[in-house]
C-alpha cells in the first residue's frame, strides 16, 4: 500500500498506467465487452463501476491535449436510449478540467480500436454501454 492511491487502482493497474505513454490508449470495459479476446494486455477489476475507475484513474491520468477527442465511446445504434453512465464520464472528467466531448464510434470499430489499446481493464459494470476509451497525454507539473 502507498499513501494517497485509491485501493480501487490495483498494483497491476497502475503498473500499467504507468507504462503507458503520450498517445497510448486504454480501455475501460464494462462486464459484456470481450475484454479477453480483445486485450494486449488484461487487467481484471472485476466487482467495479467504470464510473469508479475513470474517477479514480483520472487523478493521476492526463488526456491527450494534441487531439480533439482523447475521450471515446460506444456509440448506441437505433433507437437505443442515451446511457445514463455518460452523464456521470462527463462529470468526471469535467471536474479534471480535461471535458472537451466525445468521439462516438460503433460498436465493431470500437472492438478494433480497443484491439490496439495498450491495455484494457474489465470491470463487472452491467451498465449498457458502459465503455470508454482513453488516449494518454503528457503529465505537465
Amino acid at each position: 500500500m502507498l499513501k494517497g492511491i485509491p485501493s480501487i487502482i490495483s498494483p497491476d493497474m497502475m503498473k500499467v498506467l504507468m507504462e503507458m505513454g503520450h498517445g497510448d490508449e486504454v480501455v475501460l470495459a464494462d462486464a459484456n465487452f470481450p475484454a479477453a479476446s480483445c486485450a494486449q494486455r488484461l487487467v481484471r477489476c472485476d466487482g467495479h463501476r467504470v464510473s469508479d475507475l475513470l474517477a479514480a484513474i483520472l487523478h493521476y491520468f492526463p488526456l491527450d491535449r494534441s487531439v480533439d477527442m482523447p475521450v471515446v465511446l460506444m456509440a448506441v445504434s437505433g433507437n437505443e436510449p442515451i446511457p445514463d453512465v455518460w452523464k456521470e464520464y462527463k462529470r468526471t472528467i469535467q471536474l479534471h478540467g480535461e471535458f472537451r466531448g466525445f468521439e462516438y464510434i460503433d460498436r465493431f470499430s470500437f472492438y478494433e480500436r480497443a484491439k490496439s489499446a495498450y491495455a484494457i481493464i474489465a470491470t463487472g459494470d452491467q451498465a449498457p454501454k458502459a465503455n470508454i476509451l482513453l488516449k494518454k497525454g503528457v503529465v505537465r507539473e
